[in-house]
């Protein structure tokens, strides 16, 4: 896993729009309606780049050479009551890459880097009866409920989202 700074999230564009294409052309939900094209893919990462160089976003990328396999971000809230936790977004691993841990290595690496940067409590949300869920729960998140209708899966059909968080053992105050 490798932590992308702006100048390398831009460099890797291509590879994680097709990411994101795969993702969400797969039937997987995270944000984006189904048939997603390369261009809106391609044009979403590169808006990233701003929020990473800011350091309001940070992206990790699981790399086979010069393909992004996967990919899993936090996200800082901007409020200074707020510091003390972020969102763990977009944790995609490409349909052809999953069920070789990629998707646990992802999280785990957020996870680890979360609690270097003195991140006591994650949370995310996640379509409800989804693969992800077992993810999580198996890694030691802890569900709070769910939201009816909470967004379109690619399809768009409205599903429920279930929230999860997770308490993290700070080591350091980096951020």
């Amino acid at each position: 896993m490798i932590r992308l700074d702006a100048p390398q999230l831009l460099q890797h564009a291509e590879e994680l729009a097709d990411l994101l294409t795969g993702t969400v052309n797969g039937g997987a939900s995270v944000g984006f309606l189904a048939p997603l094209g390369r261009a809106q893919a391609l044009a979403w990462w590169q808006e990233r780049a701003a929020d990473v160089a800011a350091g309001r976003l940070v992206v990790w990328a699981a790399l086979d050479g010069d393909r992004v396999l996967g990919t899993v971000s936090l996200a800082f809230p901007g409020k200074p009551n707020s510091r003390h936790r972020a969102e763990l977004v977009k944790l995609m691993v490409h349909p052809d890459a999953r069920g070789r841990g990629l998707g646990r290595g992802l999280l785990t690496t957020a996870e680890a880097a979360a609690e270097a940067a003195g991140i006591t409590l994650l949370h995310l949300d996640t379509e409800t009866g989804s693969p992800a869920e077992q993810l999580y729960r198996s890694s030691g998140w802890t569900p709070i409920g769910a939201i009816p209708d909470y967004a379109a899966d690619p399809g768009g059909v409205l599903r429920p989202t279930t929230i999860y968080y997770k308490r993290v053992p700070a080591t350091a105050l980096t951020r």
